[in-house]
């Protein structure tokens, strides 16, 4: 996968790659929306998600992580999109968001969907956009 953001970085989908220790300090202690998950649920959400690494291409380290919630035919929840501190800023998270959406697009899904406090700009220039019908969706858990 590569985009014209991505240079001197890689976008791989193979899981023997991901540094799970180093994605469960990023999301526990960083991430507002994952403030405190343990490591063994993280390491199950990755288990059962199609995930996406950023990683540098010169020493090889993680510098990004998504994570997709998908039957690969109807639907898939984007989650966890998560971009190293220290590499903010260079359009990285756009760059990996735009390389989950192109990889899910030959599946032919109805929706993709993702929730956000905090970056909408962003995840509009990729072409998500508000709910236009908010009052059809319900929600059992945590709003």
């Amino acid at each position: 996968m590569h985009t014209d953001r991505l240079t001197g970085y890689e976008i791989s989908t193979d899981p023997a790659r991901l540094d799970s220790a180093l994605i469960h300090r990023w999301l526990s202690q960083d991430a507002y929306w994952a403030i405190g998950r343990s490591r063994e649920k993280q390491d199950t959400a990755i288990a059962g998600s199609l995930n996406f690494g950023l990683y540098d291409r010169a020493s090889g380290a993680q510098t990004g992580y998504a994570r997709v919630v998908t039957d690969l035919a109807t639907f898939a929840w984007l989650c966890d999109v998560y971009i190293a501190p220290e590499v903010r800023g260079k359009g990285l998270g756009s760059a990996l968001v735009t390389a989950v959406r192109d990889h899910l697009a030959p599946c032919g899904l109805r929706r993709v969907m993702l929730a956000t406090a905090d970056a909408h700009e962003v995840y509009a220039k990729i072409g998500f956009e508000p709910m236009s019908k908010p009052d059809k969706w319900m929600v059992l858990g945590e709003q």
